[in-house]
């Protein structure tokens, strides 16, 4: 009777540690949670005022004053209405009202004239949960993850809180502005403080996806290591392209249909040109070194050539902001001084590593060579932490969390990549911790 008793107690016990973190006593969730989504996973409203609907217009873009928004003036869903996506008309006046563009007398970057944009849902998850709400089987981003945080105590407005931003904007380097993006960091860095007010003063673990992570660690960058120490208990990054990604060249040099087959991937490439966070996610040198990246008849392109390989597309305009703003951002990985962090990454998915463009040249979609990733990132920049940070003496603690067969956004839906999340957040706010550097 009491081997049986025992084997049971076991099996229990073991199927508890299996099992993802349903709930913790209130006593043990003490840590509030901030979420900072990816580059897609935002919302993003538009309002077109005057200067757009009078502005001359090509003749294809008449339906973007005309028949697509009779209600001009009034707030509508820019990022992401699929329904804009799937007529081609809508689609153009969608590549349009995108657009940044880059003063060289303000040295930053502004909206189209005549577009107003904001975002909604700062400070909630609820911006966040779809990508379009209006196709929920459709646009699952972090429903799921959310759903599961909820489920182990965390919840919305009180020990959750969300931070969405408007990603087609970036960040730059020392003495150069960022408007838009040093808002953010300011909004985010106020929520930290609010969050961790309302929890008796606790610091806040921040959760990021992939583009997220990135403007986590330069929040951390721009502020004290007494601030971070003070407000910041762990930082936990899924799927940072840290070193940025290979599929950028792709979608600079060939545009990108988003996975509509009506849509030449070309009509959109003025508008991947134009937003400034997408030059922060190409490859950089640190991660990527002299490997040919690009291989064309003409000429051969690593990830030290990016401003050549800017001028071979012909995107001219491209390079100095790149060469300015971006360049110095980039050269080093810094660990955040006094914040531990654990990376969470998949692998095992094939992942663009090498282009070859043949007699089409850049406008045609070229041969892909495919090597180890998450799909949309190279392990190589998933995995720059562990290789940049360690033995580093700012490095307060280091875990990296592998994944295999979990893609760049699976990591957020699939059953094991959530229990690994929650375990993580379990161990934030149990003091269990094991570094991996």
């Amino acid at each position: 009777m009491r081997t049986t008793l025992l084997m049971r107690l076991f099996v229990v016990l073991l199927f508890l540690l299996q099992s993802p973190p349903r709930l913790i006593s209130k006593e043990l969730l003490q840590y509030p949670l901030i979420i900072v989504p990816g580059q897609g996973g935002n919302q993003l409203e538009a309002k077109l005022n005057k200067e757009y609907y009078y502005k001359p217009l090509k003749q294809q873009l008449e339906y973007c004053r005309s028949g697509m928004r009779e209600d001009g003036g009034k707030w509508f869903r820019l990022w992401m209405d699929c329904s804009i996506l799937e007529i081609p008309p809508t689609f153009q006046c969608f590549a349009e009202q995108m657009q940044l563009h880059y003063d060289p007398h303000l040295d930053d970057y502004t909206n189209a004239p005549g577009v107003e944009t904001r975002v909604p849902f700062f400070g909630s998850t609820h911006g966040f949960h779809y990508k379009d709400p209006d196709r929920l089987n459709q646009s699952i981003y972090m429903a799921n993850l959310v759903k599961h945080l909820d489920q182990m105590g965390y919840k919305e407005g009180i020990n959750l809180f969300g931070a969405p931003y408007d990603f087609r904007y970036g960040l730059a380097g020392d003495g150069h502005p960022s408007k838009v993006g040093s808002q953010f960091l300011q909004s985010l860095r106020d929520l930290v403080e609010n969050a961790s007010k309302a929890n008796n003063n606790n610091p806040v673990i921040l959760l990021t996806h992939s583009l997220g992570g990135l403007f986590a660690l330069q929040l951390l960058h721009r502020n004290s290591p007494a601030w971070s120490r003070k407000f910041i208990k762990h930082f936990i990054a899924l799927s940072a392209p840290w070193g940025g990604t290979v599929l950028e060249m792709l979608i600079f040099a060939s545009g990108n249909s988003m996975g509509y087959s009506n849509i030449n991937p070309l009509m959109l490439r003025q508008e991947i040109w134009s937003l400034e966070s997408n030059r922060w996610l190409l490859p950089n040198p640190r991660t990527f070194g002299d490997k040919p990246i690009v291989v064309s008849k003409d000429a051969n392109f690593s990830a030290s050539d990016i401003p050549k390989f800017l001028n071979a597309i012909g995107c001219s305009d491209c390079v100095h902001p790149y060469e300015s703003r971006i360049m110095p951002m980039i050269e080093r990985l810094k660990p955040p001084a006094g914040v531990p962090v654990t990376v969470m990454t998949g692998y095992g998915i094939k992942t663009a590593e090498t282009l070859v463009y043949g007699d089409g040249g850049f406008e045609a979609q070229p041969e892909i060579v495919y090597g180890d990733g998450d799909g949309l990132v190279n392990l190589a920049s998933l995995l720059a932490p562990e290789t940049e940070w360690y033995g580093l003496k700012q490095l307060e603690f280091l875990k990296v969390i592998k994944l295999p067969n979990v893609s760049h956004e699976g990591i957020l839906k699939d059953d094991v990549a959530i229990t690994e999340v929650l375990k993580e957040v379990h161990q934030v706010n149990s003091f269990v911790m094991t570094s991996s550097a």
